[in-house]
């Protein structure tokens, strides 16, 4: 079992990030993600939705993690997601690649199609045609990745003998956040080294492994992250996380208490559990 750990939505201080991952680092946690957004809109616009999702402080995953990575020495880093959709496909390949080869390969590209029309209009894409850009994306992120001069022909991508320069060691795992639906996790069975699921992971889990036997792939060598609360509750959630399948529990945080409020408490239930499980 690998032991994660959700830093804050809301950008922190910089000596605030350092303390915070450089505990991880030391206290064996294997990684540290991040969601967020590029853009953020004004509290209030999205009533139905929480006001963090959409109006916060939020950081830039690339540059965040190439700092990151700088001043740990084993943890790995990944996105929760980056809205892949929205961005240029070469880009992506680009700063992931760089960021794989910076930090020794301790990064995973988590992606996924996010929800908000405001955010796709401004960076000029097209909400309602992200799923399938996504699913293009994949298959060329890969080849990027592989192959020192790539030409590609598909609906959303025209690419003539053209590549990102220094390729990465190893091609830079893609996982995917999804919801629960059977669609999207036969994407995910198709397409992705990881799952990122959103909400319970326990009943779904199931129709993944389906899914996956049916792609042709080891359910067994498929990444999973599950999340657990800090507290004593904890160990019997991993053990029933760690029976259905996950690869990495996420420790969060308690209800109402920051990342740095709740480290202590963070770091005592990830020694209880790898205690309990290994």
């Amino acid at each position: 079992m690998k032991y994660a750990f959700n830093l804050p939505l809301g950008a922190l201080e910089t000596v605030e990030y350092r303390d915070l991952v450089q505990t991880l680092d030391g206290e064996g946690f294997d990684l540290a993600t991040m969601g967020g957004h590029l853009l953020t809109a004004a509290a209030g616009r999205y009533p139905d939705r929480p006001v963090a999702n959409y109006a916060g402080n939020y950081a830039e995953p690339f540059v965040l993690f190439s700092y990151l990575s700088a001043i740990t020495t084993r943890l790995a880093f990944m996105n929760s997601i980056h809205i892949t959709p929205m961005f240029p496909t070469a880009l992506v390949a680009k700063q992931a690649a760089e960021l794989s080869i910076l930090s020794a390969g301790r990064y995973i590209l988590g992606t996924g199609i996010s929800w908000q029309p405001a955010e796709y209009e401004a960076m000029g894409g097209d909400v309602s045609t992200r799923g399938q850009r996504l699913v293009e994306q994949v298959r060329l992120l890969r080849r990027f990745w592989t192959e020192p001069v790539v030409t590609f022909e598909g609906k959303f991508h025209h690419i003539d003998g053209m590549g990102i320069g220094r390729l990465p060691e190893k091609p830079v795992e893609i996982w995917m956040g999804t919801g629960t639906d059977d669609a999207r996790l036969k994407r995910v069975a198709r397409l992705a080294d990881g799952w990122i699921p959103t909400g319970d992971p326990e009943e779904p889990l199931s129709r993944l492994r389906k899914h996956l036997e049916e792609a042709g792939r080891d359910p067994s060598t498929f990444g999973i992250v599950a999340r657990v609360t800090a507290g004593p509750e904890a160990v019997d959630a991993a053990k029933r996380l760690q029976a259905l399948g996950a690869t990495y529990i996420t420790v969060g945080a308690p209800q109402g208490q920051s990342a740095m409020e709740a480290l202590p408490a963070i770091v005592e239930t990830r020694r209880a559990v790898a205690s309990a499980i290994g």
